[in-house]
């Protein structure tokens, strides 16, 4: 399921990104996601964001 996210951005950034998602042919969204997903791999690929932790039995017998 997707969910949709609002970010503000800095004139200079939100240009920049507007010229590079032109150049590729694609919505300025689009980019913006694509562009939000591969830093978020990066960073599991480094370490720099944990994997989730899966709930402990006892949490899911809560729920």
């Amino acid at each position: 399921m997707s969910k949709k996210v609002f970010v503000t951005l800095p004139d200079s950034i939100h240009e920049d990104l507007e010229r590079w998602a032109k150049l590729q042919g694609r919505p300025t969204a689009n980019l913006a996601a694509f562009l939000i997903e591969t830093g978020i791999n990066q960073a599991k690929d480094k370490g720099d964001l944990p994997p989730k932790e899966l709930p402990s039995p006892e949490q899911t017998k809560q729920k």
